[in-house]
C-alpha cells in the first residue's frame, strides 16, 4: 500500500503556497504549503529540528577555556566571573540571581584595584552560549579598532557565566566605567539559536533600569552584520559621550546601509542632520 492515492506521487498531495518564493529572502516560516489540513512533512521536521536547536542553545554550557583564550588574545586584562546563579537550572528559575555577581567575583574584581576607565566590556553567556562561541570574538574584532582610535581606556574585560544583561551594571560600577557594554547570547528563536545581542549603558551601576539601556540585537551572519553592528555601537558610544545619557533618552538617529546587490558595501553612519 501507499500513503497517497494511486496514480499520484507524494508531491501531488502537497498544496503549494504562492508566498513560498519569499522564503528565499528570510528565515521566517512563511509559504510552507499544506497537505490536507496539516503541514507537509518536510516543514514539520524542519520545525522540530529548529525547536531542538533552540533548546540545545539554552542549555549549552559556556566554553570558558575557548573564550578566555579568545579574549586574552585581544585584551591586556581579562577576568572570569560568575553570577549568583549556581547552575543552569537555578539560572533559568531565578533570573534575579543572574543579574548579580556572586561574592567571590565581587571580591576578585574589587581586588584588581584598577583606575577608572572609559569603557567596561562584559561577555556573558546569557541564553545562548553558542552565540558567544561563534560571534563574540568576531564582533570585538570589528569594534576594537574604533575604540582604540577614539583613545578610550578599556577596563578589565569580564567573561561571565550564568549572567543576565544587568550583570554588566555591578561590573561597570566596580571598575568606575563611564560606559558599559554587555555582549550576551540572546534568547534563541526558532530560526536564530545563535543570535548575539549588545546592551549599552551610560555610567553602569546597580539599580539601572532597562529603559536606561540601548540594545543592538540579532547580530549574526544571517541577521545584522558584524560591521554594521560595530558601527552602530560606536555611534551610540559617541553620542553618549557627548550627551551623557543612554536608553530612551538616546535615540538611534544613525543610518546603517546594508550590503548592495552588486557586492559593494555602503555601511556607514550619519547623524540625522547630515543625511542627504
Amino acid at each position: 500500500m501507499t500513503d497517497h492515492p494511486a496514480g499520484k506521487d507524494a508531491s501531488d498531495t502537497v498544496t503549494d503556497n504562492p508566498w513560498r518564493q519569499l522564503s528565499e529572502h528570510t528565515d521566517a516560516r512563511i509559504g510552507l504549503g499544506r497537505a490536507g489540513g496539516s503541514l507537509p512533512t518536510a516543514p514539520h521536521l524542519a520545525f522540530q529540528l529548529a525547536h531542538a536547536q533552540a533548546r540545545d542553545a539554552v542549555h549549552l554550557p559556556l566554553d570558558t577555556e575557548q573564550m578566555m583564550d579568545a579574549l586574552n588574545a585581544r585584551f591586556d586584562q581579562v577576568v572570569r566571573l560568575h553570577s549568583r546563579a549556581g547552575d543552569r537550572g537555578e539560572y533559568l528559575r531565578r533570573p534575579d540571581l543572574g543579574r548579580q555577581l556572586d561574592e567571590k567575583s565581587l571580591e576578585q574584581l574589587s581586588a584588581m584595584n584598577v583606575e577608572q576607565c572609559d569603557l567596561s566590556i562584559a561577555v556573558v553567556d546569557g541564553l545562548s552560549a553558542r552565540a558567544i562561541h561563534e560571534h563574540a570574538a568576531t564582533l570585538l574584532d570589528h569594534l576594537i579598532p574604533g575604540v582604540e582610535s577614539r583613545g578610550w581606556s578599556v577596563g578589565p574585560v569580564a567573561l561571565v557565566e550564568q549572567g543576565r544583561v544587568a550583570i554588566g551594571d555591578p561590573i561597570g560600577e566596580v571598575l568606575g566605567a563611564h560606559m558599559g557594554l554587555v555582549l550576551i547570547g540572546e534568547r534563541p528563536g526558532l530560526s536564530s539559536p545563535d543570535s548575539l545581542g549588545v546592551y549599552f549603558t551610560w555610567q553602569p551601576q546597580n539599580g539601572r533600569r532597562d529603559s536606561e539601556r540601548n540594545c543592538i540585537s540579532n547580530i549574526r551572519p544571517r541577521g545584522q552584520s558584524f560591521e554594521s553592528a560595530a558601527k552602530l555601537i560606536l555611534y551610540l558610544l559617541d553620542e553618549a559621550s557627548r550627551r551623557e545619557v543612554s536608553g530612551v533618552e538616546l535615540k538611534d538617529d544613525s543610518v546603517v546601509d546594508s550590503e548592495l546587490g552588486d557586492g559593494s558595501q555602503g555601511n556607514f553612519l550619519l547623524p540625522r542632520n547630515q543625511r542627504s
